[in-house]
């Protein structure tokens, strides 16, 4: 009895669909063929056939009921044209209604169609599967399972098209980045550190408010990580609005063109903390392999011994051995003296753009360089978490202030009475 009763209740259905409009048993006949293919190709099959019919309906609201006179009407009906909108991470053929105004003039733009056809979406998908480490010739294989007819007609899934949308999405992300107004920020450090990629160099800076957040502030590229590199990024900074009168904390590797960019920029007042980090490596790499261990425990009692036997590793011991204790002198201590005590807040940032663009073997040209590090550092950003002891961060402004207040105050007393105070020199900002 079962069985027949099965059997009767398909031919009732059969019967029932039989007795539907045209082109309702099309329509269920083609969403039964998607139904196939998972739940998202039917899902995808039912949008689009509802964006059809509310592209028809907004013609009716523009235009007024197919078939009924209107002598006041302001538009008038203009058939159909092939278009496309974006589905995901591809785009997808349609048939859109048109309109024009009653005189025949203009086009009058639908506002659905429009809104579908915007190839945002589709630039937002394809960044943000390349920065994931999808390479443009495997992309077309990362889509959604949207359907087999789709996939045929589908577009903008190439290798040429993905790269042409990922440079025109990353040119739009680095300028935005570098033109960000930064005279709002209250900003306690600053941190300066490079990067190099595969025979370029991009010089990054990392900002920190007085609230623990941390802010990408910019960057610039060149061969090496030279001080002209770093006193034009600098330069850029202050000429968004960048405010370091009252003082500020510059954490930087032990390389001498970032301090120097430092001084022409920011004042020779400016106190620095030079990494621990980077300045271990220094020393390390002028010696030979098997003595790094001891020297790594004994660095700072072995200035005197390495005079004797290894000058190279005893003047990269002293040279700027003071400011790597600039935090202390401060009265940083606890978490937030281990955070500032080394670039690794920045580093962290750093590693994200190696990430990000691991896929690239071949760095063509400066764009290239600033456009692909740009989205990397705002792919960390979106990532970032207050730095580890933020809570310290206002007593450290404050003695970062009174320490520069001092400093201006005692080189001013030096100077002698009937000499002109010299004017710092002027660097020319300039902008992406």
């Amino acid at each position: 009895m079962r069985t027949v009763d099965h059997v009767a209740d398909e031919v009732v259905g059969a019967g029932r669909i039989e007795r539907l409009p045209q082109r309702v048993q099309d329509a269920l006949g083609e969403l039964a063929g998607a139904a196939k293919e998972g739940l998202l190709a039917l899902s995808v099959g039912v949008g689009l056939g509802v964006l059809h019919e509310i592209m028809e309906a907004e013609v009716d609201e523009v235009v007024g009921p197919k078939g009924r006179h209107d002598p006041d009407r302001a538009a008038v009906r203009h058939g159909h044209e092939s278009g496309e909108v974006t589905l995901g991470g591809r785009r997808v053929p349609v048939s859109r209604p048109r309109a024009r105004t009653a005189d025949g003039e203009r086009e009058v733009e639908l506002d659905t169609y429009a809104h579908f056809a915007a190839r945002d979406q589709l630039a937002d998908v394809m960044l943000e599967r390349m920065l994931a480490g999808v390479s443009t010739r495997r992309y077309a294989r990362t889509g959604e399972p949207v359907g087999s007819d789709i996939d045929e007609v589908a577009r903008s899934t190439s290798k040429s098209a993905v790269s042409r949308e990922f440079v025109s999405r990353t040119r739009e992300h680095l300028i935005d980045l570098m033109s960000r107004p930064l005279g709002d920020l209250c900003l306690a450090v600053v941190m300066l550190d490079g990067i190099e990629l595969k025979g370029r160099c991009c010089v990054v800076c990392l900002g920190i408010d007085t609230d623990g957040i941390k802010h990408p502030l910019g960057l610039w590229d060149g061969s090496t990580e030279n001080a002209t590199v770093a006193t034009t990024l600098l330069s850029n900074l202050t000429g968004r609005g960048l405010d370091v009168d009252q003082g500020v904390l510059v954490v930087l590797d032990g390389g001498k063109a970032l301090r120097k960019a430092v001084n022409d920029v920011f004042g020779v007042h400016t106190p620095v903390q030079r990494c621990v980090r980077h300045k271990e490596r220094n020393v390390l790499d002028h010696l030979p392999e098997h003595q790094r261990d001891t020297v790594r425990r004994r660095l700072r009692v072995l200035a005197d011994e390495l005079a004797r036997t290894d000058p190279g590793a005893a003047a990269s011991l002293r040279e700027g051995m003071d400011e790597t204790l600039t935090i202390t002198r401060l009265g940083v201590t606890g978490q937030l003296k281990r955070t500032l005590a080394s670039t690794n807040p920045c580093e962290s940032m750093i590693e994200t753009v190696r990430r990000t663009s691991r896929n690239v073997k071949r760095w063509k040209n400066g764009d290239m360089c600033l456009r692909w590090t740009a989205a990397g550092m705002l792919e960390a950003e979106q990532q970032f978490r207050k730095i580890i002891g933020f809570n310290d961060l206002a007593k450290l402004a404050i003695a970062v202030e009174q320490d520069v207040a001092a400093k201006r105050a005692a080189a001013f007393t030096r100077q002698p009475l009937n000499a002109s105070p010299t004017a710092a020199p002027e660097v020319a900002a300039t902008t992406v």
